[in-house]
């Protein structure tokens, strides 16, 4: 049993790409959802501290950038195709593709 679910070579699709490929698209799609956290905790945190809402933190920041590691949500975005693998190993977001899935 995998670790992971996808596992590395579901995600290689049937070797169209490379371990390396994958990896640096994971790392690279992880870092935009960490980014986006931090972003939307920074305004939370600025709009408590001005006293703009009665919310708490947590529920001020968007579900799938809190309760989910980076990691397991760039492999879950890579798999469903909201992300997708281009030839360099980069990432894009599906939404902006180019080229035929």
């Amino acid at each position: 049993m995998s670790m992971v679910d996808p596992s590395i070579d579901e995600l290689m699709q049937g070797g169209k790409h490379n371990r390396y490929a994958v990896v640096l698209a994971t790392a690279k799609c992880a870092r935009q959802i960490t980014d986006e956290y931090v972003r939307q905790r920074e305004i939370a945190e600025r709009l408590l501290a001005n006293k703009e809402t009665d919310k708490s933190l947590i529920s001020m920041i968007k579900k799938e950038y809190r309760d989910e590691k980076a990691v397991r949500s760039a492999i879950n975005r890579l798999c469903d195709g909201e992300f997708r693998i281009i030839g360099d190993g980069s990432e894009e977001p599906a939404e902006t593709e180019t080229e035929n899935a």
